[in-house]
């Protein structure tokens, strides 16, 4: 993912917690919603490319016009 540390930080605990939520569906212990893995990762890869087109340290990375 191509973005300032502070989306790549969200983005990556925004997995980190699904992750486990999905693992703790897997072995039987809680079981709250019926979606599909992939399914979550399309609606999160979504967000996060909503959010880095507002963030303006993003656009400055994607710009090329960071500053250093």
């Amino acid at each position: 993912m191509m973005g300032c540390k502070k989306c790549q930080g969200i983005t990556g605990i925004g997995f980190l917690v699904a992750g486990i939520l999905f693992l703790l569906q897997d072995l039987g212990y809680w079981n709250f919603w019926n979606i599909n893995w992939y399914t979550f990762l399309f609606i999160w890869m979504g967000i996060g490319a909503l959010a880095m087109r507002t963030c303006p340290d993003c656009q400055a990375i994607m710009t090329g016009k960071m500053k250093k």
